[in-house]
Order: C-alpha cells, then sequence, then structure tokens
C-alpha cells in the first residue's frame, strides 16, 4: 500500500501546437518518452466507453444516451437506433461497451446503462447483436438489485475474464447504509456473470442463503475502472473517495474492501469517515490523498510505447491527468502524473498500440496518444 499525497512529476507541457485540419497536435514531455497527443475527434457528448472494431472504426458510448461510430477520419455516424430505454439523470446514462470475445464470429456488443424502474433506477447490462447502424436481440442480461432514486455512484465498466465471464462494477449509489457490507444488495460490489446472465460458477454465494449468487466482490464505494492483469488475469480496479481515499484494488473473490466501514478519505464538510484500518477488510494497494477522481484503467502492453511497458495508466477527472504507475508486482513503484488539461473519463490501448483517451465534458473529444517520430 502506497499513499501520495503531491504531484510528482509535473509533465512539460503545450511544446508544439498545430492544427492540421480537424487535426489538433500537443507535445507533452514526459519522464520516460516524449508523446505526441492528437484531437482525432470530437462533438460527443460525455464520453463514457470506448471499443474498438477491426475495420478501424470505433464504437464510442455518450452518457447523454447514444451510441455511435467513430470512422477513421474522426468523423462521428448517427446514433446507432435500437438502445433499450435508458435514465439519464446525474452521473448515470449510458455508460461502458465491450465486444463479446467472439464478436468476430457472432457481431455481440454488451453496454451498461442506468436502466429505469418502478422504485428508481439501476446499472443494468445488456448484450445485443451489431449489425450496421442497428442493433437487434438486445438482452438484459443483468439488472442491479434494489432500484432506488439516485443519480450518483453506478460503476459501470464492464471486463471480460479470461473464461469468459463478465465481471461488472457497480457503486453503492450514494448510500451510507450498510448496503455494500451486505450480501442481499448489489449496492458497493462487483459481480461476475456468464454472457447469458447467469452466475459464474466461480462465485463465491452460489451455495450461500440469502446471498445474491453474482457477487464476486464487496465494501466497495463506486468503480469507475477496471481491467485484467495481462500476466496474472487477475481483475484490478479503481474506486472514487470521499474527498481522498481513491483507491486501486486486486478485486478478489469473497474479499470485503470496507466501504463505509474504513476508508483513507474523509466527509465533504471536512472530518474523518470511521477509521482506516479494520480486520478482515482489505487495504488498498495504492490510494490518493488529496482525491484524483479516477476513471477508465488499462495495463499498457503494446510495443509502441516501450518505456511504458507493464505499466497501469489510470485517468484523472479532477486534475485532467494520465495517472502513469509503475509496478513491483502488486506494489506501485513509482508515479507520473502527466498533464493533459481535460477530464478523462476512459483510457485504453489501441489495437496499433496507441493509448486512447476520452475525454469527459460536453464537446467530448477522443485524443490518441504516441511517442513523438
Amino acid at each position: 500500500m502506497k499513499k501520495l499525497t503531491k504531484l510528482l512529476c509535473a509533465s512539460t507541457v503545450l511544446l508544439a501546437f498545430n492544427t492540421l485540419g480537424q487535426t489538433q497536435t500537443t507535445e507533452i514531455k514526459t519522464e520516460k518518452v516524449t508523446l505526441q497527443v492528437e484531437t482525432i475527434a470530437t462533438g460527443l457528448e460525455h464520453p463514457w466507453g470506448l471499443a474498438f472494431l477491426a475495420d478501424g472504426k470505433m464504437l464510442v458510448t455518450e452518457r447523454a444516451g447514444r451510441l455511435r461510430y467513430v470512422n477513421a477520419d474522426g468523423s462521428l455516424s448517427e446514433p446507432i437506433a435500437g438502445l433499450p430505454d435508458i435514465t439519464v439523470a446525474g452521473q448515470g446514462g449510458l455508460l461502458d461497451v465491450v465486444l463479446h470475445p467472439q464478436f468476430a464470429d457472432n457481431n455481440q456488443i454488451f453496454f451498461s446503462f442506468n436502466q429505469p424502474g418502478e422504485n428508481g433506477s439501476s446499472t443494468a447490462v445488456a448484450s445485443a447483436t451489431l449489425t450496421g447502424n442497428t442493433l437487434s436481440q438486445v438482452q438484459v442480461v443483468f439488472s442491479a438489485q434494489p432500484k432506488i432514486e439516485s443519480r450518483h455512484h453506478f460503476g459501470g465498466r464492464l471486463v471480460f475474464a479470461a473464461n469468459g465471464d463478465l465481471f461488472i462494477t457497480l457503486g453503492d449509489r450514494g448510500s451510507r447504509r450498510d448496503d455494500a457490507q451486505t450480501s442481499d444488495t448489489h449496492h458497493g460490489k462487483v459481480v461476475r456473470i456468464q454472457t447469458d446472465g447467469s452466475p459464474s460458477t466461480l462465485n463465491p454465494y452460489l451455495q450461500q442463503e440469502n446471498a445474491l449468487a453474482d457477487i464476486w466482490s464487496y465494501g466497495h464505494r463506486n468503480i469507475q475502472g477496471a481491467a485484467l492483469h495481462p500476466q496474472t488475469q487477475q481483475l484490478w480496479t479503481h474506486e472514487h473517495g470521499p474527498q481522498g481515499g481513491d483507491e486501486i484494488n486486486i478485486t478478489r473473490a469473497d474479499v470485503n474492501y470496507g466501504w463505509p466501514v474504513i476508508t483513507y478519505g474523509e466527509e465533504y464538510g471536512g472530518g474523518k469517515i470511521g477509521k482506516t484500518e479494520q480486520a478482515e477488510m482489505a487495504q488498498p494497494l495504492h490510494y490518493w490523498v488529496p482525491s484524483i477522481a479516477p476513471s477508465g484503467m488499462t495495463f499498457y502492453s503494446a510495443d509502441l510505447i516501450k518505456p511504458w511497458q507493464q505499466d497501469l495508466l489510470v485517468g484523472s477527472l479532477k486534475f485532467g491527468q494520465l495517472v502513469r504507475l509503475e509496478l513491483t508486482g502488486e506494489t506501485v513503484s513509482h508515479e507520473e502524473r502527466i498533464m493533459i488539461g481535460q477530464r478523462i473519463r476512459d483510457v485504453r490501448q489501441g489495437p496499433e498500440g496507441a493509448v486512447y483517451l476520452l475525454t469527459d465534458q460536453k464537446d467530448g473529444q477522443i485524443l490518441r496518444i504516441t511517442p513523438k517520430k
């Protein structure tokens, strides 16, 4: 576990700026490499999730309830038809999107969204077949329970496990009740399901009475970043803390990650929340005080930016940074903060090895990061 309370390595920004058609390019000098940051698409309303297609296009979600293609030239398609009803309010709306591991054969995608219901709304996940500009065979495979009236803490990241199961991260919906600590609610949990919506056969509570069989781990506040470690295939996540205490965890089965009993965050009006340690509750692998408001995360494994290989990349909403973490096993050994200057919602490694960022704003952008030639 490691705490960082100050900016470690501010990058030298804006060494060069030019506009070529619609492409804006910025150079950023970092500790190990000088980067070129290109704006490759604009006009997205609070983009949230990104997936790469084999034909060079991308799928991108907009929190406002739209799914679009982004073409190779950066142009946006009309919204893709066929999405289910979505409640767009506060932090809720259309969230993440991932391709089925056999997408090349079945054209199936999965997406998370804020699903309306009689008593409010909750995070849900649907599968669908993508054909041209239309979704068909849309099926809700997960719907978090209970639904409540809240505009906060939906989680919503989707990650496929090595065996084909789907991890879904969830938030506590802004509640300080014990929901995240109980096994009869989805609030503050990571769930693991098979692609048809049935619980994973690896889940810890399959035979436990009065427990939801799809729960994998619990005691989370609001997980908005998740990725599989490329070597161990374990699920790593990060979650938002209150005014500090943002955490990175290796999210294992039947582990209690403490919220709201333990946290390194504090009340928004000042003062401690509970305590920082308790027996049988996991300590974070890494945490931030003050909060960076993390969102989006990926392990970098490509050859294009060689000095970053095996590093963990995390976006920061609050400070407009890309945070690079060097790892020694399960320990964060070094942190570099790279100033991007915009709220970062998602971080992805592209098929060619570039790093792609989504910016969280009404006129949101897709940025592509490559080493300077």
